[in-house]
């Protein structure tokens, strides 16, 4: 008789305690693995850094933060608030990084940057311009690349930052009319940068969201299910979440799971979001608020696995 699906996705979230992998502000962690064989995290700009860098030899181990920048020339954006970090090791052995960059003069408008190292750790070197830049939608925010195997095709997925340029209220898009955010993945040539075609949306926001839809993280299982993995409600509110949906096509469509994969309650967790999960699943990282240290943002990590298109923490 199969196991209920329900009850595996509630039985410990009220018991156990997933503890912070890394006790300190790091927020929207990265994950990448070195070429040396250790574990990178990235994270939003914080503890005197424009982005952040943490390694461990295992993901459910011991990480240490790096005395290291790994973006210390921001180029285009105004080097302020650069956010949401995400690493991916190109065809060629070097290391590419996206990042939302703050547009100089732009109203706190953020875009979509790109740097490119040698060396997981960086420095990273920012391009001359960003590389997605939507401005009058609001700008772009949380990039995050994905290699599909099965086409040997890179994409992009990020966010259009509508609710930027929202009417106000929760993330400044509480007020009617709501503004739409939407997730969109461009596919790229092996270089990680120069784009192929136009980018499609793969999700969109609803009322069940609050004012946004952000935070994408795509993955694919072992048996050729697509997981689409993001955060919703607003980043500072104790209903900001990790979501998932899930399709057997890579551009949709996705169909959301049937309740959050982590929520605030869940495992002594408040407002966990921004997760990354290892390329082919079963491990990943994400922030929630730092034990008594609000509003900072701790990283945290966890295994899960997935029954049918159920993705189950454990």
């Amino acid at each position: 008789m199969a196991v209920p699906v329900e009850p595996l996705f509630v039985q410990g979230r009220g018991e156990r305690v997933i503890a912070t992998s890394i006790n300190t502000d790091f927020p929207d962690p990265a994950l990448v693995k070195g070429d040396d064989g250790m574990w990178y995290s990235f994270a939003t700009n914080s503890n005197g850094k424009n982005i952040q860098v943490a390694r461990a030899s295992d993901i459910a181990g011991t990480w240490n933060l790096l005395d290291i920048d790994a973006l210390p020339e921001v180029g285009w954006s105004s080097g302020s608030n650069t956010w949401a970090p995400d690493v991916r090791k190109l065809d060629n052995g070097s290391f590419i990084m996206y990042y939302s960059g703050e547009v100089k003069d732009g109203g706190g408008r953020h875009c979509i940057g790109v740097g490119i190292s040698e060396n997981v750790t960086g420095p990273y070197a920012a391009t001359n311009e960003p590389w997605v830049c939507p401005l009058s939608q609001g700008g772009a925010i949380d990039a995050s690349g994905y290699y599909d195997e099965p086409t040997k095709k890179h994409y992009v997925l990020y966010k259009v930052d509508g609710n930027n340029i929202g009417h106000g209220g929760d993330c400044n898009n509480g007020v009617e009319p709501l503004v739409d955010t939407p997730i969109m993945m461009q596919e790229v040539q092996a270089d990680g940068v120069t784009k192929v075609g136009d980018a499609v949306q793969v999700l969109g926001r609803t009322d069940a969201d609050g004012p946004l839809v952000e935070a994408p993280n795509l993955v694919r299982t072992g048996d050729g299910l697509y997981i689409l993995f993001f955060s919703s409600f607003c980043f500072n509110s104790d209903r900001y979440n990790v979501n998932y949906a899930t399709s057997r096509s890579l551009k949709g469509p996705y169909q959301r799971a049937p309740r959050m994969l982590l929520q605030t309650g869940d495992f002594n967790l408040t407002a966990p979001g921004g997760a990354t999960s290892k390329v082919g699943g079963g491990q990943m990282v994400f922030h929630a608020v730092c034990p008594g240290a609000a509003p900072s943002r701790c990283m945290y990590q966890t295994a899960y696995s997935v029954t049918g298109t159920n993705v189950i923490v454990s």
